[in-house]
């Protein structure tokens, strides 16, 4: 890659040249009908498609099967409503607006695909968790969570502005009311329905059904559970630990630890709350007459929560397996896009963590598989460098309609024309959100060999890791003797990234004397 730089460089400049005048894809191939299912916090690496071999995700792993799995998929700003924002933008944070769920607003009048979509013919819903506030812009339908929204009885907003509560566990009720959009939709149009699920958000609370479904497993330690930090001071400040983070109430759902409870535990109906209390009633009790400390209690918080966090999965799962089935029944699967992503990674143990934010690989990446019968060939595997970013102009040039300029995304569509074919070479991220658990605000750049980080505000540091010697990036070699062309190098991309997406808050934030 360092002996292309100059080609390199050239590339990344030619970012976001998709004009008015581009030409696309799509216009070639019809008009597709398009489903984006959007899961929160769902890790790459909890999903049987990517490796898992402890937990089954058959209907993920389906829609990979009938067209391509990417294994480097990053995002863009690890967090919830930004990604989102992201996503519907093809944007970066600082170009649409919302850069962290604290402090942003965001703008429903910039453009977004729907918008785009919307005004070439297509029907536009979205239905479930979008996390944007406000009003959304571009939709024939949305019924959206108020906020985060609950797993239990939650309350939908629709288009009327109304709060309607429905009774029933979240994830079975959006893919119900995204099949009652299906079925109503003007079967002479195609369309496009976003499904913004809620799971997996903390605090991993799965359907009655699927209580117990992993107790029988015994989840392994990540080799790096108990990771030190020694070269990471960003990682060494965080407050997102197993150990000392994670609720034993509010978490794990040990009500005799919290005075409240969880408050999606207490919106349960009668026979929901008989059920909650039968399960996790008999692990306290267990808990309790084991009396553990130090390591041992630490480890039995990991096991909890995986086995809490995969359950809350397996609903997911099985409702995409239910739109997966929709299409089919209906003949729609062959003339329809299908992706499915989550909007960041999340750790599931690795440091000892959970939760998100850091560029990190676990956070950074995302789950992101997607068929497209005649386009992509099915069981595809890609290793090209693709981000959320990327996924507005992909809907848009499959729907022969053109992308605007200030997106900043590429069309993933060229990937599958040619083997040799990529988008980037290298991919940035800025993440700012300077409050809860303690992350520093970061920004930095990411390529297949190595990644630069610059923390800032919280803490101030860089990190350099050669990924190929160090993939669970333990090892800061930032200013060790033998990386100084590399750091040299990896600080001219990200320079050259920073001016091409016109990110003025990271141009502030790099030290002087790294100009």
């Amino acid at each position: 890659m360092y002996q292309k730089i100059k080609l390199l460089i050239g590339v990344l400049v030619a970012f976001g040249s998709q004009g008015a005048e581009a030409q696309s894809t799509g216009a070639r191939a019809g008009r597709p009908n398009i489903v984006v299912i959007i899961s929160d916090d769902h890790a790459f690496q909890a999903i049987s498609a990517y490796g898992n071999k402890l937990v089954k995700t058959p209907n993920i792993d389906r829609i990979a099967r009938n067209g391509v799995r990417f294994d480097k998929a990053y995002v863009t700003n690890s967090i919830c409503g930004p990604s989102r924002a992201v996503i519907l933008t093809g944007k970066y944070s600082h170009k649409n607006g919302f850069k962290d769920n604290e402090t942003s607003k965001f703008d429903h009048g910039q453009d977004n695909f729907a918008k785009r979509l919307r005004a070439g013919g297509y029907q536009t819903a979205w239905i479930g968790k979008m996390h944007l506030a406000g009003q959304p812009q571009g939709f024939d339908f949305y019924n959206i969570l108020p906020d985060q929204g609950s797993y239990y009885n939650p309350e939908f907003i629709g288009m009327d502005g109304r709060l309607i509560k429905k009774e029933g566990y979240v994830t079975n009720l959006i893919e119900d009311i995204s099949e009652e959009w299906l079925d109503a939709r003007d079967q002479d149009k195609p369309f496009c329905l976003v499904i913004g699920h809620k799971a997996t958000h903390r605090t991993w609370l799965p359907d009655t059904s699927d209580f117990g479904r992993y107790d029988s497993v015994d989840f392994p330690l990540p080799p790096n559970f108990y990771d030190e930090y020694r070269t990471r001071a960003a990682a060494a400040v965080q407050d997102m630990s197993i150990d000392k983070t994670m609720q034993m109430g509010y978490d794990l759902k040990m009500l005799s630890y919290s005075k409240k409870g969880e408050p999606s535990v207490n919106r349960m109906n009668a026979a929901q709350r008989a059920r909650f209390d039968a399960y996790y009633g008999a692990i306290e009790a267990d808990l309790q007459s084991k009396k553990l400390t130090g390591k041992a209690l630490v480890e039995w918080k990991y096991q909890r929560y995986l086995k809490d966090y995969y359950s809350t999965a397996a609903s997911l799962d099985r409702n995409i397996g239910r739109t997966l089935d929709y299409l089919e029944r209906h003949k729609l699967r062959d003339n329809t896009i299908v992706i499915y992503l989550s909007d960041q990674g999340f750790y599931l143990g690795e440091h000892g963590w959970f939760d998100k934010r850091f560029m990190y690989e676990e956070s950074f990446r995302t789950p992101l598989v997607m068929s497209y019968p005649g386009v992509i060939k099915p069981g595809t595997v890609s290793k090209q460098l693709v981000m959320n970013l990327d996924i507005a102009p992909t809907l848009l040039d499959a729907a022969g309609i053109a992308a605007p300029a200030e997106m900043q995304g590429k069309s993933m569509l060229p990937l599958f024309k040619s083997e040799a074919a990529e988008i980037r070479d290298a991919v940035y991220y800025h993440y700012y959100e300077n409050g809860e658990h303690s992350v520093s605000p970061h920004l930095g750049v990411s390529t297949k060999d190595y990644k630069l980080i610059r923390f800032y505000n919280r803490v101030d540091s860089w990190e350099l890791f050669d990924l190929k010697r160090d993939p669970s990036e333990q090892v800061n070699v930032y200013g060790q003797t033998g990386y100084e062309t590399i750091s040299a190098r990896m600080k001219l991309v990200l320079r050259t990234l920073i001016r091409q997406f016109d990110d003025k808050d990271a141009e502030r934030n790099i030290n002087s004397d790294d100009k």
